[in-house]
């Protein structure tokens, strides 16, 4: 019992530093605050609901059939790599042209909410939260389960981290709210030239990981 108890917990460690170095909350706290910025308060607990149960989702699917659905439909991490490179840069470009955000009062601006929808489940879902480095994590780490109850012990693990992120971006208004209209704008256009960044480096990494393997 012991020895299971200490395995368990090793492993519960290792879990919860893997996954939450891979998804770096703290680090992506600024993109999910700015991307979700122009949505009123109750659009923003919908996107932190939607977007952190994709993510969830996700992980969970990948860490008990992961190999099954990679194998099944030929897709590559690499693959999923570049196409979470041109997601990121299509959206750093919306943040780099976004205008201050405002009241949606007439019929054809309340339909505009329904952006909420998407933009929670793609790009803040898959492959903000739950990207190819994530995933990966959740294959390996099912792939070293100790035993059958590990699996649960990587699901606790997987449900903190989101936890955290769905905190992050429910109470992203009290950030704005503490930096204020005019950082904000700044941190929004700095954020989407990072975000331009990264996804430029998902496909330059997808890319040579393909070429070398053909090399």
């Amino acid at each position: 019992m012991i020895d299971f108890i200490q395995s368990e917990t090793q492993f519960f460690i290792l879990c919860l530093t893997t996954l939450f170095t891979l998804i770096n909350p703290i680090g992506i706290a600024p993109l999910l605050v700015v991307m979700t910025e122009r949505f009123s308060k109750d659009e923003k607990v919908n996107i932190a609901k939607r977007g952190s149960s994709t993510a969830f989702l996700t992980l969970i699917l990948f860490s008990i059939l992961g190999s099954v659905i990679f194998n099944f439909f030929g897709i590559t991490i690499e693959a999923f790599q570049i196409m979470g490179g041109i997601l990121f840069f299509r959206n750093g470009i919306k943040m780099l042209e976004a205008k201050v955000g405002r009241s949606r009062t007439t019929p054809a601006e309340q339909e505009e909410s329904q952006e909420s929808d998407d933009i929670a489940i793609s790009p803040i879902g898959i492959p903000l939260i739950a990207g190819p480095g994530a995933i990966t994590a959740a294959l390996l780490l099912s792939s070293q389960t100790p035993g059958i109850y590990s699996y649960a012990t990587l699901g606790i693990a997987i449900l903190i981290v989101l936890s955290f992120v769905y905190l992050i971006l429910r109470n992203g208004d009290a950030l704005m709210k503490m930096l204020g209209t005019s950082i904000m704008r700044i941190i929004q256009r700095l954020m989407g030239l990072i975000l331009m960044v990264i996804a430029v480096q998902f496909v330059i990494n997808g890319t040579v990981t393909v070429l070398k393997s053909i090399i």
